[in-house]
């Protein structure tokens, strides 16, 4: 395992990270979710990702099991909070009461007692700017949080946030936790150079883009059965992709770009992400260990210029780009 920076801080992170969005708790039996994560562990990984919201706790649960036992402080458990987790008026968005009453809900799952990175899962255009930045400082000043981050912001939302953190003496929010991968790139014209400047680093998920990228679906056939695609309640997660035949045709044909670099097409997909100097992590997620180890084998792996262009030439207008793709839900408020 190769090991970078997150951002411009002084914690060191596995540059693969574990993360359990759609399997522990939910798509996997418990006993397969450990298996991974010890899969993960022997395989280095050291740095962990999860939310609140996953399975509705459930993830979370699941996760601190895992890790029981391990030594704290050689992990890095990093978790989030916007998304709903009750029915109240209150159990969602980005308000003091929910980061509060969210930490200590997640401290309590994943049995531990203090989070080494705590995300804003969504930007809430509903509660003041303000008031979310003071509610993360004061956990940070607890111990309760070491650092903080966002997830899906877009580029002016994380400025307004360094903005506000600077005149208001709070520490700065470190990290930005982005969907990226070859097909899905709309953090590079915008969030990344906004980042490179200011000191954030990308802890980018679905680098695989939930599975579309390792080849299994071929164009024309059904979805293999227990996969993502196949599975009813998170197929649609990527029934956009996996639905495209032109596309998967597209993916078919990188598979020799991959042998040519002496890897297998997750690998090359994982090991791609990693080229980008502003990417702190990859979070891989896994229904099986042997996922894991496959996975891992991207970490520190140099991938030519020459095969990167030709990697956009098979790829063209596949690619999406636009900023104005990341989008934050803007009803939220309910209230």
């Amino acid at each position: 395992m190769d090991f970078r920076h997150l951002g411009s801080t002084g914690l060191i992170i596995s540059e693969i990270a574990y993360g359990n969005w759609l399997t522990h708790g939910s798509q996997v039996e418990e006993e397969t979710a450990l298996a991974c994560v010890r899969a993960a562990l022997d395989a280095g990984i050291t740095t962990f990702d999860t939310a609140d919201v996953y399975a509705q706790g459930r993830a979370e649960e699941v996760l601190g099991r895992a890790l029981k036992g391990e030594r704290r402080d050689g992990l890095e458990i990093f978790s989030k909070v916007f998304w709903p987790m009750g029915e109240g008026r209150n159990d969602k968005g980005l308000s003091r009461k929910h980061i509060v009453r969210g930490v200590e809900d997640s401290l309590r799952r994943l049995g531990t007692d203090y989070l080494d990175l705590y995300q804003a899962h969504r930007f809430d255009y509903t509660t003041p700017l303000e008031e979310t930045m003071r509610a993360f400082e004061d956990l940070v000043r607890q111990g309760k949080v070491l650092y903080v981050g966002v997830s899906e912001w877009r580029a002016e939302e994380i400025e307004r946030a360094l903005r506000i953190a600077d005149e208001m003496g709070f520490d700065r929010i470190v990290s930005n936790q982005p969907q990226y991968n070859m097909l899905w790139r709309v953090i590079e014209s915008e969030v990344v150079p906004l980042c490179e400047r200011e000191g954030l680093g990308q802890i980018v998920w679905s680098p695989i883009a939930g599975g579309v990228l390792s080849g299994k679906y071929k164009p024309g056939r059904e979805a293999p059965a227990g996969s993502r695609a196949a599975d009813p309640k998170h197929g649609h997660f990527v029934a956009g992709l996996t639905g495209n035949e032109a596309l998967l045709e597209k993916v078919q044909q990188l598979e020799p770009l991959a042998a040519e670099a002496g890897l297998s097409l997750p690998q090359l997909a994982v090991a791609w992400v990693l080229q980008n100097s502003n990417v702190s992590a990859a979070i891989i997620g896994a229904s099986r260990p042997e996922q894991v180890a496959d996975n891992v084998q991207a970490a520190g792996v140099k991938l030519e210029a020459d095969l990167l262009a030709r990697i956009d030439e098979v790829l063209g207008e596949s690619v999406k780009r636009d900023p104005a793709l990341t989008v934050s839900p803007e009803n939220v408020r309910g209230r």
